[in-house]
């Protein structure tokens, strides 16, 4: 199979201490519509899919046999991973050589990791997710686990940026009565919502000090990511992934 864009562009944030990474749509095989590095095998080949999630995970020393990943639903559920694929929003765990990963197309990754009490959980947040504080339920479950919020970094990837986000009327009105109205922004054509400073709120409420969250300042809908929006709902998916290094250093090597 032959490489289509090499090598990878993987964006990591200087808050996590973790092996981490925000992926973009540079250094896989997949072709057409999902050109590059898609890593979403529903409408894409399988086979290339493989390859591109095999080349993430070997990036970062893991073995792509086990990632723990999911089947998203846009709603609240937290669970403990494991390898393989589960149905919910967000991950928590404390197992080394895991990775956890989260796909994404204009929705945030939210990644966070407390180093010192060995946890790390993975967030999708869309609009419902965040209305539903999945941030915050990401925390509370890590903190089931021993971490300390205080300690607690976090990292919120790409998504689609408020300016590019129009939403309905009644979806501005949600968040209005969420105690998030200050994440409405009226336009000409009607409201948008800043999902981006929304997560950010919601995670500074459940704990985590300012100088530890780290956002990137990315839009989806820019040409270096895959985007459900811009492409009109043909498209591919990016992926949001942290793990706990392995330190048997066997992580990257499936048996």
């Amino acid at each position: 199979m032959r490489p289509d864009t090499d090598p990878l562009m993987l964006l990591r944030s200087p808050a996590l201490p973790l092996p981490h990474a925000f992926t973009t749509r540079t250094g896989g095989v997949s072709l057409g519509a999902y050109a590059g590095l898609n890593l979403d095998d529903r409408e894409d080949d399988p086979q290339a899919v493989a390859e591109n999630r095999r080349r993430v995970a070997e990036a970062l020393g893991f073995a792509p046999s086990r990632v723990a990943r999911l089947n998203q639903f846009h709603g609240t559920d937290v669970l403990e991973a494991r390898p393989g694929v589960q149905d919910g929003d967000a991950l928590v765990s404390t197992e080394p050589g895991l990775l956890l990963a989260i796909g994404t197309a204009d929705c945030y990754p939210i990644l966070l990791a407390d180093e010192a009490a060995g946890v790390v959980g993975a967030a999708h947040a869309g609009w419902r997710g965040t209305l539903g504080r999945i941030a915050a339920r990401t925390v509370e479950a890590m903190v089931a686990r021993g971490a300390t919020p205080a300690n607690i970094r976090a990292a919120v990837g790409p998504g689609i940026c408020g300016e590019r986000y129009a939403v309905g009327g009644d979806v501005a009105q949600q968040f209005q009565d969420a105690g998030l109205s200050d994440f409405v922004m009226e336009r000409e054509k009607g409201p948008h919502l800043d999902l981006v400073g929304a997560n950010r709120a919601v995670l500074l409420a459940a704990g985590l000090s300012p100088q530890h969250v780290w956002v990137s300042g990315r839009c989806s809908t820019e040409g270096d990511f895959y985007s459900y929006r811009r492409d009109a709902g043909r498209t591919g998916r990016m992926w949001a992934v942290i793990g706990l290094p392995d330190p048997s250093g066997s992580a990257g090597v499936d048996a």
